[in-house]
């Protein structure tokens, strides 16, 4: 049997289909091909039965395009950095490739599903900030966690594993992040026998570093894509990317397809790095920025965490969405730039940069 620690495997030398995956198990025996091992934790939930999105859903992540109708979720903040929550529709605008949009609806949404992914760097480098990161988010997931909501939690690191599939139990979410290790590929849970409860499976290659472009790839197109309705990524993370075989373009396209929101938490142990400092900054706030997310750099500061973590939550429970009919009809598959704006002194609108036309053909 494969230990729980070796489910969600990110295989380097290739990516597997979701479907191809599952049958892998049914096998006697899996050659060393390298292949990913990607399943649900024993004592995971079942997975979500929400309706899947149809085939042609190609929006991006706050986005989602039914029909010729895009629904844009958004937050609105003033000039103090304090939330808005009581906009009406003629108090915005919406632009698509600069061509100006006609707001068909307009509502003030907190009671809608949030569906949320907790990505949680295990790398060497969060050795000693990893307890803070379990208490942090264990709490927030008891706080966040509505009765129709739902998350699942994985880890990153020289491999990408599944810790907990969807559930909308924080108790369940919290013990798998409990039992988060981290994992340098020479100890710290890569010891023994892998596949057999003594470590994971290896990747094809060498592997090293932290796999967080692939983390964000394989969350994005594999658990979230196929979920409706609001939805976040929340990563903790020193934002350093090491080995991971997608590039940041592919992340973040991932994750704006799936309509989701990336918000980082930048947390990292510097004394770690010595004097050489730690580079992950820039790519972290470009994935937040240009999913309609946020970066939040919070050092090794456990209050500042704990603020982050509440900061997420209200911008998650006070967001606008606008509904609006495209006056570019084509289905090209292109990206479709947005911007938003309302009116008011000095408000700043926290949304997508765009969206993906449908391709012909789907």
């Amino acid at each position: 049997m494969l230990s729980s620690r070796s489910v969600f495997r990110l295989l380097n030398s290739m990516r597997v289909p979701f479907p191809a995956v599952a049958l892998l198990f049914l096998l006697p025996a899996l050659p060393q091909t390298g292949w990913a091992q990607l399943a649900p934790s024993p004592d995971a939930a079942p997975v979500s039965t929400a309706p899947a999105a149809p085939e042609d859903d190609q929006s991006v992540a706050t986005f989602k395009l039914e029909v010729n109708l895009v629904n844009l979720f958004f937050t609105v903040k003033d000039k103090n950095g304090n939330l808005v929550p009581h906009l009406a529709k003629d108090d915005c605008s919406i632009e698509e490739d600069k061509v100006p949009q006609t707001i068909k609806n307009f509502v003030a949404e907190n009671n809608q599903p949030l569906t949320l992914g907790i990505l949680l760097d295990t790398s060497g480098s969060q050795y000693r900030v990893l307890p803070l990161e379990q208490e942090a988010g264990s709490e927030f997931l008891e706080r966040v966690l509505k009765p129709k909501d739902q998350a699942f939690l994985l880890s990153f690191d020289v491999n990408v594993d599944l810790l907990q599939d969807f559930t909308n139990s924080a108790r369940m979410l919290s013990h798998a992040m409990d039992k988060a290790q981290i994992n340098t590929a020479g100890g710290n849970g890569a010891a023994g026998i892998p596949g057999l409860g003594g470590g994971p499976v290896p990747v094809h290659g060498t592997p090293k570093g932290t796999l967080l472009y692939d983390a964000v790839y394989l969350a994005s197109n594999e658990k979230l894509s196929q979920e409706t309705g609001r939805k976040a990524m929340i990563i903790l993370t020193d934002g350093d990317d090491q080995g991971s075989r997608t590039k940041i373009d592919e992340a973040i396209a991932a994750a704006q397809r799936a309509n989701a929101m990336i918000y980082v938490i930048l947390i990292a142990d510097t004394g770690f790095y010595g004097d050489f400092g730690y580079t992950g900054y820039s790519a972290a706030r470009r994935m937040a920025q240009e999913t309609g997310g946020r970066l939040i750099n919070v050092g090794s500061n456990g209050k500042k965490l704990e603020a982050a973590f509440q900061q997420i939550e209200d911008e998650l429970r006070t967001q606008y969405v606008a509904s609006y009919t495209p006056t570019n009809a084509k289905l090209d598959g292109t990206f479709r730039h947005i911007a938003v704006a309302c009116r008011g002194d000095g408000l700043k609108v926290q949304a997508r940069k765009g969206y993906y036309a449908p391709s012909p053909g789907n």
